[in-house]
């Protein structure tokens, strides 16, 4: 019998996996993994639920407890970021250091299993010419999660199993009350973890980081108004500035050393490129010449036409075909061909 340990969260998507494998007869370890207490899945909350879940399937239930692996990966990541004056994307950080690499890691050495699965909404291809893994759009587009997962490297790949990548959101849900599970009806994530459980981002960073007062001007140095930290604000942030102006005002800059908001007009915050760093390559190895594509530069923008030229040291810089708005340092930019992750990086710098 084929061995495969779920990853299980306590919601419905992983329950949904766990239940379709062990349902085609594989034999199914549930998985969770301890990253902090507090609501939500992820949480303790989440690791009751999916107890409950393992109990109702009849398969086994592993906890680890890492913790101290998130606390350093995840959220100390956060904060040294914030208090840069960047927004750091925390999602395909965590995918690749907290949860699929101690996964398998414990899958190989702990429990005699070379295969894993999540309920993540993605794909996995093999390229036979290329002797490549390739990581794929899910079906569903519009709970595609193959944005976060870019860092993932050929290893986690080949070890991963994604069972819903070919399924509707809808057909999650109808699967999971034609099995009963606890988890049906739950409600789905809208957050990061780290946001549902402290109730807000600004909540859990100012856990960290202390207010600050400083000055927001514009990009002339005309002082407009005051800011209590530059945690929190983001590069393309309209709302919640707290000054009036004639004209609507985005955040242009994070002066973190200066201790200041700049801020502009739209035409300010839209750039013709940028450069970004720590990028894997996916489903294709690191072309030696610029390559034309279609870009996310978050998670929820439409891909747009960019050309990608490779840099040194896992570096690239984006020229988009159009100048395109709130390009924001410490998030994630994945470039596609098609369905096709071809590969992805941290956003460094803009203009």
């Amino acid at each position: 019998m084929k061995k495969v340990v779920v990853g299980l969260s306590g919601g419905v998507d992983s329950s949904v996996a766990a239940a379709i494998l062990h349902n085609q007869g594989y034999e199914v370890i549930g998985l969770t993994l301890w990253l902090m207490k507090g609501k939500g899945q992820c949480c303790s909350e989440g690791m009751i639920d999916a107890a409950d879940i393992c109990e109702q399937l009849g398969i086994p239930h592993e906890v680890v407890d890492i913790r101290d692996v998130f606390q350093t990966n995840i959220v100390d990541y956060l904060v040294s970021g914030y208090s840069i004056g960047i927004t750091p994307l925390p999602c395909s950080q965590c995918n690749k250091t907290v949860k699929f690499g101690p996964m398998v890691e414990y899958a190989r050495e702990q429990l005699g299993c070379d295969r894993i699965a999540t309920g993540h909404y993605a794909r996995i291809g093999y390229d036979e010419a290329t002797g490549r893994y390739q990581l794929l759009r899910a079906v569903d587009r519009n709970k595609d999660q193959s944005y976060f997962l870019y860092d993932l490297s050929q290893d986690l790949l080949a070890a991963s199993v994604f069972p819903l990548g070919e399924m509707e959101k809808a057909d999650t849900r109808r699967i999971a009350n034609e099995y009963g599970l606890k988890t049906a009806d739950k409600p789905e994530s809208q957050d990061l973890c780290l946001v549902e459980s402290n109730g807000s981002m600004r909540a859990f960073l100012d856990k960290y980081l202390a207010p600050k007062q400083g000055e927001i001007v514009d990009t002339t140095g005309k002082v407009l108004g005051q800011h209590d930290g530059v945690h929190h604000y983001t590069i393309g942030q309209r709302k919640g500035l707290g000054i009036a102006a004639a004209e609507p005002l985005y955040v242009v800059e994070l002066d973190a050393v200066n201790n200041r908001v700049v801020v502009g007009d739209r035409t300010q915050v839209t750039q013709p490129e940028c450069t970004v760093g720590r990028v894997n390559w996916v489903s294709i190895a690191e072309p030696v010449t610029p390559i034309h594509a279609e870009v996310q530069v978050r998670y929820r923008s439409h891909p747009v036409p960019v050309t990608v030229i490779p840099l040194e040291n896992s570096r690239v810089r984006l020229v988009f075909d159009e100048p395109q708005f709130s390009i924001t340092p410490g998030q994630a930019a994945v470039w596609y061909d098609g369905g096709k992750v071809l590969g992805g990086g941290i956003i460094e710098q803009f203009g």
